[in-house]
């Protein structure tokens, strides 16, 4: 497998950018250089990570999210 990343990830199943392949060897997300636990969907070209919104659910049930922008650093993380 390789140790390239996609342009744009996301944990959801439902999502055409969902990649379980590489979700399985545990992805880390670093945002402003801070390492984030809640992202739900990243793209590294745009710049910008969708983060949870605390505990708020939409109406199907799916966490809210918010649309942050900055520069984005996948890694993963079973790497030293």
């Amino acid at each position: 497998m390789s140790d390239e990343f996609p342009d744009r990830l996301s944990v959801d199943p439902n999502s055409p950018y969902y990649n379980a392949d590489i979700l399985a060897r545990d992805v880390g997300i670093r945002f402003k250089g801070i390492e984030k636990t809640n992202v739900e969907e990243y793209c590294i070209s745009e710049g910008w990570v969708r983060v949870t919104a605390g505990n708020a659910k939409d109406r199907y049930g799916n966490p809210l999210t918010i649309k942050v922008h900055g520069p984005v650093e996948p890694y993963f993380r079973d790497k030293k």
